[in-house]
C-alpha cells in the first residue's frame, strides 16, 4: 500500500476551508399521533428526527449547516419534502431519499408523563454500510438518532466507527425497543450493546434504557465505565425533570468523570414528546461549539425544558426562544 490517505478518514479534502461545516443528521421522520392524559382530543404532527432538526435550527453553532440523512415514504413525500426544506439550518437536501415503503407512523398514548404506549406502523429502510461509504466523506460531524431502531445496523455503525474521524453523537433510544406483530414497541435488552456504544464518541440514553444497558448490575455505573471502549468518550443518561447524569473520559487520562446536571425549575407542564431528542441535539451543538460536557449538559437542559410548552416539532421550532433571548446562529 502507498502512503495515500484513505479518503474516508476525513472530509476536509472535499470541503473548502471557507465553506460551512456539514453536520449529518441521520434519523427517521415520523407522523405522530399523540394522546395526552386528560386531553379531549389527539394531536397529529411531524415527529421523530424533526425534533432534533427543530433544535438545531436554534442552537447550531455559526459556521455549521445541517445535512439531513432521511428516507421518507412515497405516501408522505409531498408533505415531508417541503417540511424539511422549511428548516433554516438545512441548506442541502441531497441526502434525502424518497422510498417506496410506507412512511413511519407512531401512535403515542401517555398514561402518565413518564409512561406511554407506542405503536409503530410503516417502516422505511435504514442506511447500508455501502451507502455510508459514499456519504461520510462529505460530512464534518454526524448526529444519529435511532428513532425506529433501523436507521443503521451494527455493521454500518462499526463502519462509521472505523472510517469517519469527525465528531459523532448517537441517541440509542429505539435500539432498546423491540416490536410486536401489532406494532407495539416493548423494552428489550440490546444485543451487543457495548459494541453499539463503542461506535460513537458520545451516546445518550434515558433512565429506562440505561437500566437495560447495565443489565441489572448492582452498580450500573461501574458496568458502564467498563463499556467505555472503542471511540466512546461520553455516556449521557437523561432523567426527565431530574436532569441528566453523565460519565466522560478526562482529557488528561485517569478514571472517567461522573457528574450530574440538575434540571432547574422542576417538571414543565405540557407535551413531553421529543424532549430527549431536543436535549441530544442541543448537547451535541454545544460540544461542537467546544463546550465541556458539564456545560453542554446544562445548556441542553434549558432547551429541552421548554419543549413541553409546544406540541409537535414544528410548533417548537416556530415558537421557542433561547433562554438568553439571543439566537446562537
Amino acid at each position: 500500500m502507498s502512503g495515500t490517505p484513505d479518503p474516508l478518514v476525513t472530509s476536509t479534502h472535499l470541503v473548502s476551508p471557507s465553506a460551512p461545516k456539514r453536520l449529518g443528521v441521520l434519523g427517521t421522520l415520523v407522523r405522530d399521533t399523540i394522546h395526552l392524559p386528560g386531553a379531549a382530543s389527539r394531536s397529529r404532527s411531524w415527529g421523530g428526527i424533526a425534533y432534533a432538526l427543530a433544535a438545531f435550527d436554534h442552537v447550531l453553532p455559526r459556521g455549521w449547516t445541517v445535512v439531513p440523512m432521511v428516507k421518507t415514504g412515497e405516501d408522505t413525500a409531498d408533505r415531508a419534502l417541503p417540511f424539511l426544506c422549511s428548516f433554516r439550518a438545512i441548506t442541502d437536501m441531497d441526502l434525502v431519499r424518497v422510498v417506496p415503503e410506507p412512511n413511519n407512523r407512531v401512535e403515542l398514548t401517555y398514561h402518565t408523563r413518564a409512561e406511554r404506549t407506542e405503536v409503530l406502523t410503516g417502516g422505511v429502510p435504514g442506511w447500508s454500510a455501502r451507502e455510508l461509504d459514499d456519504i461520510l466523506p462529505t460530512l464534518d460531524a454526524l448526529y444519529v438518532n435511532f428513532i425506529s431502531g433501523s436507521e443503521l445496523d451494527l455493521a454500518g455503525a462499526e463502519r462509521l466507527r472505523d472510517r469517519f474521524r469527525g465528531p459523532t453523537y448517537a441517541d440509542l433510544h429505539s435500539l432498546f425497543l423491540g416490536i410486536a406483530d401489532d406494532g407495539r414497541r416493548t423494552p428489550r435488552y440490546l444485543p451487543s450493546d457495548e459494541r453499539w456504544a463503542g461506535c460513537f464518541d458520545t451516546v445518550q440514553m434515558n433512565e429506562n434504557e440505561f437500566h437495560l444497558f447495565a443489565r441489572g448490575a448492582p452498580d450500573p455505573w461501574s458496568r458502564t465505565e467498563q463499556a467505555m471502549t472503542g471511540r466512546l468518550t461520553t455516556i449521557a443518561v437523561t432523567r426527565g425533570a431530574a436532569g441528566v447524569e453523565f460519565l466522560t473520559r478526562r482529557p488528561g487520562g485517569g478514571p472517567p468523570l461522573r457528574g450530574r446536571a440538575a434540571m432547574t425549575g422542576g417538571p414543565a407542564p405540557g407535551d413531553p414528546t421529543g424532549c430527549g431528542d431536543i436535549w441530544g441535539a442541543a448537547c451535541f451543538a454545544e460540544l461542537l461549539r467546544g463546550a465541556a460536557v458539564p456545560d453542554a449538559a446544562c445548556s441542553a437542559n434549558a432547551v429541552a425544558r421548554a419543549k413541553p410548552g409546544f406540541s409537535g416539532a414544528e410548533a417548537f421550532r416556530n415558537g421557542f426562544v433561547l433562554p438568553s433571548g439571543q439566537d446562537r446562529r
